[in-house]
């Protein structure tokens, strides 16, 4: 794996591709996870891999190449969140019918960025803290505190059923 992206870093296209492939699944969830649709999902995939194609030799070190698609990936999510925002429609409502994991992703969601992320990456991905420390560019400590807030926060809206 460690010559593929070392290839890729180097600008070998099929390279990319390959590793694209290897951590689809968990950049897929990733996105999805972060925008709750399958078809904003794939947008992003699709950007991703515009961009993996554009930028992948900026990547210092090929230990780091899943945690720069999933960095990466992320901050895709973030700005197509951002543009929705000036789009929400008003037959959201109806577009969550399936229940439990939406609505957990509906209280996930009333948690700041920051604390979205965290849990995102350590629940969703089953990322280590370490881990996430080295995505987000933080401390250690600085991801133990955002989760542990976050778990607090949503205790407290998993206690008022989901309402502010």
């Amino acid at each position: 794996m460690e010559e593929i992206a070392k290839r890729a870093i180097r600008g070998d296209q099929q390279a990319i591709l390959v590793l694209l492939e290897v951590y689809e699944e968990t950049l897929y969830r990733t996105a999805y996870a972060y925008l709750r649709n399958e078809h904003d999902a794939l947008d992003a995939m699709q950007e991703l891999a515009y961009r993996a194609l554009k930028k992948m030799h900026q990547v210092k070190e090929p230990a780091y190449v899943g945690t720069w698609l999933v960095r990466v990936l992320i901050n895709i999510c973030l700005d197509m969140k951002k543009k929705q925002v000036n789009y929400v429609s008003q037959d959201v409502e109806s577009s969550y019918t399936h229940e439990t994991n939406f609505e957990v992703l509906d209280l996930i969601s009333q948690l700041p960025v920051q604390e979205q992320q965290a849990i995102y990456l350590k629940y969703v991905e089953q990322r280590t803290n370490k881990d996430i420390a080295r995505v987000q560019n933080i401390p250690e400590g600085t991801v133990k505190s955002r989760v542990h807030h976050a778990l607090r926060k949503l205790r407290l809206l998993f206690g008022q059923g989901g309402r502010n």
